[in-house]
């Protein structure tokens, strides 16, 4: 039989190695990012592996706690904004049945709503859509304004998400001028 202080020093060292296992083990995140498992380029990704650009290189947003990703794709030139739904990773289509997205914008104090339109994607199954668009020029200028708040509304399997849409989002024509900053 052993004695209490074989008995404390065996659970100290047993302890002691589930925290060593567990510190090297991170957020349980695989970061094989092989070019096997996507067509896309692979996302960039910020210190906690996490990627800070979608597969369609938007801004993306966080729904629930990282139970979900949105990924807003602003088009200047066309005066279009693209959202589309992706899983937990922000690497896969997440379609849903919904005929439209809200995103809740203030600027200047006055609040606005605006409605996102599904049109699904190629691989969207039929009755449900991963993308949604805006063609509405306002809300694509209004997202440049700085000091407003964005906010998209989103269900998804019966629970509602809201997302933060920071000011930084990826579009196109301001990606270029910021460069040449």
């Amino acid at each position: 039989m052993m004695n209490t202080l074989q008995t404390n020093r065996l659970f100290s060292l047993s302890v002691g190695f589930g925290i060593a296992l567990l510190a090297l083990s991170g957020c349980g995140k695989s970061t094989d990012n092989s070019a096997s498992e996507t067509s896309a380029p692979p996302a960039t990704v910020d210190t906690h592996n996490h990627p800070t650009e979608g597969p369609h290189h938007g801004g993306l947003i966080e729904l629930g706690n990282e139970e979900y990703h949105a990924e807003l794709v602003h088009d200047e030139a066309g005066g279009s904004v693209t959202i589309y739904l992706l899983d937990s990773a922000a690497k896969s289509a997440v379609p849903i049945k919904t005929a439209e997205l809200t995103v809740n914008l203030t600027h200047d104090g006055q609040a606005e709503q605006f409605k996102l339109t599904a049109k699904p994607d190629a691989g969207d199954p039929s009755g449900t859509s991963s993308r949604f668009v805006s063609t509405d020029a306002e809300l694509a200028e209004e997202l440049d304004h700085e000091g407003v708040k964005a906010q998209l509304v989103v269900s998804i399997g019966g629970k509602q998400f809201r997302g933060e849409i920071s000011h930084d989002h990826d579009h196109e024509e301001h990606a270029d001028e910021e460069h040449d900053h």
